[in-house]
């Protein structure tokens, strides 16, 4: 099989993270919520937060690559170097005391929006963060933008 042929997408699909990586903003896709940007990713603060886990990022190519089949190379490291630096970054500014990375391919994997993409979270003792999904709700645009700026801060700060 071809990686084209593990897609899920509708042939129609409005992809929000093309949407927000080609500036067209909304309150789920806040331009406050850009935290960094590479040649080939974007690093977001998530719209959707789950209960002890608030501020965490969406890393994602800046091109359309439904899954990591179809991730060619150089854009899969470039997704992973900022990934670690939102990682890092999230670590030395959020008082967490760890940090998790997922990453989901195909509805059986979990995939629910048909874009590459990996969440890094901030992690806490007992926090609960893989048995508390049905809890996961959006948040404002001004609940987001703190932890945005804070982590654009702190790279600028250690680039």
């Amino acid at each position: 099989m071809k990686a084209d042929e593990w897609n899920h997408a509708p042939e129609s699909y409005d992809c929000p993270f093309c949407r927000f990586a080609g500036g067209s903003y909304d309150s789920l896709n806040a331009s406050t919520d850009l935290v960094a940007t590479t040649l080939h990713a974007f690093a977001r603060v998530s719209p959707k937060w789950w209960p002890n886990n608030r501020g965490h990022v969406i890393v994602a190519p800046v091109e359309h690559f439904e899954n990591l089949y179809a991730l060619p190379s150089v854009v899969g490291h470039a997704v992973f170097d900022l990934t670690r630096a939102i990682a890092v970054a999230m670590r030395e500014t959020y008082g967490c005391s760890g940090i998790s990375t997922r990453q989901h391919n195909e509805p059986a994997g979990n995939q629910d929006v048909w874009h590459h993409h990996v969440h890094v979270f901030p992690r806490y003792p007992n926090d609960q963060l893989y048995t508390r999904h049905d809890e996961a709700a959006y948040v404002s645009t001004e609940e987001r933008a703190p932890y945005s700026a804070l982590l654009r801060a702190h790279l600028r700060l250690h680039s």
